[in-house]
């Protein structure tokens, strides 16, 4: 039975939580690498199942998206990982929402209700007690990459939804990361941010970090917008800081604090809430 638009958001974002953990224990240091080997590997073998070209005249979009939603996003995102302490970069990631949200009035022409609004910085606020932790040095660099990466995939879903591309979503997925792997990897070239050496638990990241946590949830995730648009599948996002914090007390023994405990159940009231208020808003 496939899943419903909502549910793939769901799970897309679930796997996206992963992320910050294997960046810790298995892959190098090396953000812009990662970012281009992550592209590459998500989108090559995506490639192989949709066998087919975007129009010909769609492909000024498809770089935008591409840049957008895997190139910046990845890039940053990595940058951020590795600058900042992994609950202050989540933190900054689950503004994500918010940003797309609110980019669907002046994109879309779509008024957020005041409910939904209200969901989504209430999520933010559970997700700021889940993950912030106190006397946190933040890294300017690493502060500014989290927000442009937060800021980058939100508005490539909006545009996304937007444009409305006329192919599939895997195809669309597959061409995104391509143009993304290739900008990444210039990137890494120029900067010089390559490894000096490979281990053998590096290759198993990266291949889990390409398949896995890339190429599956970023079908899943697209899927989600093209079938009930960005904002219905904005606070899915919140999942992602909680997955991560979960997998850190699970492998790192990190047990969470009263606050942070309150933090999870605010995060999951305005998950429940929010679609609470999308479907109320459907019925009018």
């Amino acid at each position: 039975m496939p899943l419903s638009p909502k549910a793939a958001a769901a799970a897309a974002t679930i796997l996206w939580g992963f992320t910050y953990i294997l960046t810790t224990t298995m892959l190098p240091h090396n953000p812009w690498f990662i970012a281009a080997v992550r592209a590459l590997g998500g989108g090559l073998p995506l490639l192989l199942f949709a066998r087919a070209l975007p129009p010909a005249g769609w492909w000024g979009k498809m770089i935008v998206l591409g840049t957008l939603n895997n190139g910046l996003f990845f890039g940053l995102l990595f940058v951020a990982a590795i600058r900042l302490p992994g609950g202050v970069a989540a933190t900054f990631q689950a503004l994500g929402p918010l940003f797309m949200v609110l980019l669907a009035l002046p994109l879309l022409g779509v008024r957020p209700a005041g409910g939904k609004l209200v969901a989504v910085a209430a999520g933010v606020i559970g997700v700021a007690m889940v993950v912030l932790q106190g006397g946190a040095a933040l890294d300017l660099i690493g502060v500014l990459a989290a927000l442009g990466a937060a800021l980058s995939v939100a508005l490539g879903g909006t545009l996304y939804s937007k444009w409305k591309p006329p192919v599939s979503v895997v195809t669309m997925a597959a061409w995104q990361m391509i143009i993304a792997g290739i900008e990444l990897a210039i990137i890494a070239a120029i900067l010089g941010d390559i490894p000096p050496a490979i281990t053998a638990t590096n290759v198993l990241g990266l291949a889990i970090l390409a398949l896995a946590i890339t190429a599956l949830p970023f079908v899943l995730w697209f899927t989600g917008i093209k079938g009930v648009g960005p904002a219905a599948v904005a606070p899915m996002l919140l999942l992602t800081p909680i997955t991560a914090f979960v997998l850190d007390a699970l492998v790192r023994g990190i047990v969470p604090s009263a606050v942070q405990t309150l933090g999870i159940a605010i995060v999951i009231g305005s998950l429940l809430y929010g679609q609470y208020v999308d479907r109320n808003t459907a019925k009018g």
